[in-house]
């Protein structure tokens, strides 16, 4: 059955997803040029990669942009921002997607590996979001890409990307509280165990994944752009300041 479609086009929106040349990035960019937005996405390394994410986008009858950006670089989210901003003309939704998993043992994480998840999971979500804020006019859109295991933690070695996601909350709901009276909504989307090539459905560590959710399987990219396009699309202007899963029930 094919999902509904949250239709953008009328509004001339546009936005920009970080992290959006593979996996979970790439398929809510391409949700939302279907949708009808103009959509810029960044990557790190593999240009080849965004520009195939570009290409989609641009069959969609969309305009696509492939912005390098490091999100570790505490200079890179701003200024990522206010490119696409400036190549659009304007920024009406942000999706803070790129993130970065660093799991083991607590004794075993270094202070190095604390900094880069931090300065990925966090500091650049804070960053993009408070140069959106400043470019977004009434009726803007911040999503963010948290985790399942900001609500439960289903086994050891996950302290540090635990936490980082968790403080995804704090910000959301206070993101909410602030920009609220400029129509500018803030949620965070928690995705449970998702089919991407950097966690396959087939990995050597699905079978336990997959035991944790209800479902008893892992979810597809496309169904948490599902979930993304609605909290951006203007039916969703009521929605505000919330945290919502797409984790086939790994938190039931």
């Amino acid at each position: 059955m094919r999902s509904k479609r949250y239709d953008m086009s009328s509004m001339a929106r546009t936005a920009l997803v970080t992290g959006g040349s593979r996996g979970i990035g790439a398929a809510i960019a391409l949700r939302l040029a279907q949708d009808g937005a103009d959509v810029a996405i960044t990557y790190v390394q593999d240009e080849a990669a965004a520009q195939a994410v570009v290409h989609k986008i641009e069959a969609t009858g969309r305009r696509g942009l492939a912005l390098r950006a490091d999100a570790s670089d505490a200079s890179a989210p701003g200024a990522a921002v206010g490119r696409a901003a400036d190549h659009w003309g304007r920024l009406d939704i942000l999706v803070n997607n790129a993130g970065v998993g660093v799991l083991g043992p607590i004794e075993g994480l270094s202070a190095d590996d604390v900094d880069r998840v931090l300065d990925v999971n966090v500091r650049a979500v804070f960053l993009a979001s408070q140069a959106a804020a400043a470019r977004m006019e009434r009726g803007g859109r911040i999503v963010s890409i948290g985790s399942c295991m900001a609500q439960h933690v289903p086994g050891p070695g996950g302290t540090l990307y635990a936490m980082s996601k968790s403080a995804l909350t704090g910000l959301t709901k206070a993101l909410a509280r602030e920009l609220g009276s400029r129509g500018i909504t803030a949620n965070l989307v928690l995705p449970g165990p998702i089919d991407t090539d950097m966690n396959p459905a087939d990995g050597p560590y699905a079978d336990a994944q997959r035991a944790d959710t209800a479902l008893d399987r892992f979810g597809s990219a496309e169904e948490v752009a599902s979930l993304v396009a609605y909290l951006a699309s203007e039916e969703a202007g009521y929605v505000t300041g919330t945290e919502v899963s797409v984790d086939g029930g790994h938190a039931a």
